[in-house]
């Protein structure tokens, strides 16, 4: 476990570990905050005094009609013959994304036509 004491790669805001750079998490009730990464302790009482603010950003009205008006409109894509494991009807549409490395192959989406209930497969 670390200490205080010695030298430290990091300096700066005392919310971050100074050995590796994480963020600490916040003080609980025990005597010393420990860093999940690295280990690196420090005593509770370094936290004394300190005021910790957090807010709360609410997206726009506008911004969630948006999203709304997307839903809404009409699926797009190739449409196969594909049997949905919600619903069980037949008709699916797909689309392919590259989401492991390049030499795997290619991970495809499928969104039902009649629940739009979404599944995928790794090809």
């Amino acid at each position: 476990m670390g200490s205080t004491q010695g030298m430290s790669c990091f300096a700066g805001d005392p919310n971050f570990c100074p050995e590796c750079g994480n963020v600490l998490p916040l003080p609980g009730m025990q005597d010393i905050v420990c860093c999940p990464r690295c280990s690196f302790s420090i005593p509770v009482t370094e936290f004394a005094g300190r005021e910790i603010l957090s807010t709360v950003v609410f997206n726009p009205e506008q911004s969630t009609m948006a999203l709304q008006k997307d839903e809404d409109s009409e699926l797009k894509g190739p449409v196969i013959d594909r049997r949905c494991s919600r619903c069980n009807k037949e008709g699916m549409i797909y689309h392919t994304r590259q989401m492991r490395s390049a030499d795997e192959g290619q991970t495809v989406f499928f969104t039902c036509l009649h629940c739009r209930y979404q599944e995928k497969e790794d090809s």
